[in-house]
């Protein structure tokens, strides 16, 4: 029972946050505020570990694929697909469910619990539009662009250590990144990274929204925020690729 009540809730607080704006302008200037706030500031850490994975999948896959049946352009072009399937969305998703969705849950749980929330509810402003709407709707333009990124990032991890430690040439490391390539996958992924964006922020937003008490239950709040954000989008992903791709 408990879960149907934090789901009809949930449901409750996204009709809110999307109800008409009051201000277009000022909501505007507020997703681009947050794009860079969560998406632009998350871009270091997205850099190093998409270029350290792609060093490390290409390597897996010199040391698992090392078959003198089998050619060398399958290990960038199985690298490629991990990439652009799985990593570079899903996982690169899970991890900032923990730097962003914390960040979103205790910024907002303390303007619960310091009454700022109840403040603008007293001057008529709808405080859950304005507070959450441009968050999702800023991380679900800027989150597609660090996947992309993160792809080309890994890519060129994996040239670079293939290139260092001569595990491919770079003819065939070329030759495999292109072989076979899927455009559909690509657009599979970005679909993954708006809907993850979505949950990601929309979950923690809820999670900091309903803080109730002082500074530990905002601690408490930031916590359940990165569990349940990484839970729903691991469904979500299970939910994507069954509908998507089988």
């Amino acid at each position: 029972m408990k879960l149907f009540y934090h789901l009809g809730r949930y449901f409750l607080l996204l009709r809110r946050i999307f109800s008409k704006p009051e201000n277009h302008r000022l909501y505007f200037k507020q997703v681009i505020h947050e794009m860079d706030k969560l998406g632009v500031a998350s871009l270091g850490i997205v850099a190093i570990i998409s270029f350290f994975m792609g060093m490390v999948v290409i390597i897996h896959m010199t040391i698992n694929m090392g078959n003198p049946l089998i050619s060398d352009i399958y290990n960038s072009y199985t690298t490629r697909d991990v990439l652009v399937l799985e990593f570079s969305s899903t996982v690169l998703c899970l991890i900032l469910a923990g730097k962003v969705g914390s960040n979103i849950a205790s910024e907002i749980g303390t303007m619960r619990v310091t009454e700022q929330i109840d403040a603008l509810e007293t001057m008529g402003i709808n405080s859950a539009a304005y507070l959450i709407q441009p968050k999702i709707i800023g991380m679900m333009l800027v989150i597609p662009v660090l996947v992309t990124l993160s792809i080309f990032i890994g890519l060129a991890g994996g040239m670079f250590i293939a290139k260092i430690g001569n595990l491919v040439t770079m003819n065939d490391f070329l030759f495999g990144i292109r072989y076979q390539f899927k455009p559909y996958y690509v657009v599979y992924s970005l679909v993954k990274s708006v809907v993850f964006a979505f949950l990601i922020t929309s979950v923690s937003a809820y999670h900091g929204y309903y803080t109730k008490g002082g500074a530990l239950e905002v601690g408490r709040s930031s916590t359940l925020a990165v569990v349940y954000s990484m839970i729903t989008i691991l469904i979500a992903d299970y939910l994507i690729t069954q509908i998507m791709l089988s």
